[in-house]
């Protein structure tokens, strides 16, 4: 049953001229998602033509509107409004089911043995947790067909680099603090680096682009190397951070 009242007093945060931050949590959790699933159409609807974006993440929605068609003040009393009706969806949309097959292995993972270093746990422990759980998808950003995905077991939370290599391979599988997420574009990028999967993350050629969509299922599937190689999946090596 999805809670009715929200856990903390929500906020509006100025984001420029043409744009405000609806923050509704602090914490990331699945629960959230059936706030900001009506908030995202609650918004879409008082704003109507004067919509430009809507940009949601685990704990907040972006909304970006045409300063034109509506000033900043307005806009803001528009979502003072729609914050004060707010009301979760009973149920959501069921997303799709993903299954990316993901070659774990220092060479395309680097920072595996990070990784275990700082839990404690084995690489092959790592792996496992990493790969046995379903992940849902709560925000795309970043880059085109980045999806940030969690939660993580907490057995394997390993916090971000603070320099970030300057590329990471197209189809990285990565870990930063409880989030996971596969780079679907050769980008810097500061997350531990734990496979690669075959899977095409974000097509020009494919409806809507990206692969994943919010409210998604993800499961990284284990596969040794003949099978990555089978699918079309990189091997090229990735030099561990130092």
């Amino acid at each position: 049953m999805t809670e009715t009242r929200l856990p903390m007093q929500p906020r509006l945060e100025s984001a420029g001229l043409d744009a405000w931050i609806l923050r509704l949590f602090d914490r990331i959790d699945e629960t959230n998602l059936p706030w900001l699933t009506a908030l995202t159409h609650d918004c879409e609807v008082a704003l109507g033509d004067a919509l430009v974006d809507l940009v949601p993440s685990y704990t907040t929605l972006l909304v970006v509107f045409d300063p034109l068609k509506l000033s900043p003040q307005a806009a803001r009393q528009q979502l003072e409004v729609v914050i004060s009706r707010l009301q979760p969806e009973d149920t959501l949309t069921p997303g799709r089911s993903h299954e990316l097959p993901t070659y774990y292995h220092p060479s395309v993972g680097p920072d595996l043995e990070r990784v275990a270093q700082h839990t404690g746990l084995s690489v092959d422990a790592v792996i496992a947790c990493h790969s046995e759980k379903s992940y849902r998808v709560f925000a795309l950003g970043f880059a085109p067909g980045f999806a940030f995905m969690g939660l993580a077991d907490p057995q394997i939370e390993c916090p971000r680099f603070d320099t970030p290599r300057q590329r990471v391979p197209v189809g990285s599988v990565a870990l930063a603090a409880r989030q996971t997420a596969a780079y679907p574009a050769a980008t810097p990028g500061g997350w531990n680096l734990l496979g690669r999967t075959s899977a095409r993350l974000f097509d020009r050629d494919r409806e809507g682009f990206s692969l994943l969509q919010v409210g998604d299922e993800v499961r990284f599937l284990a596969v040794d190397r003949e099978e990555f190689v089978r699918l079309g999946g990189d091997l090229t090596p990735v030099e561990a951070k130092l």
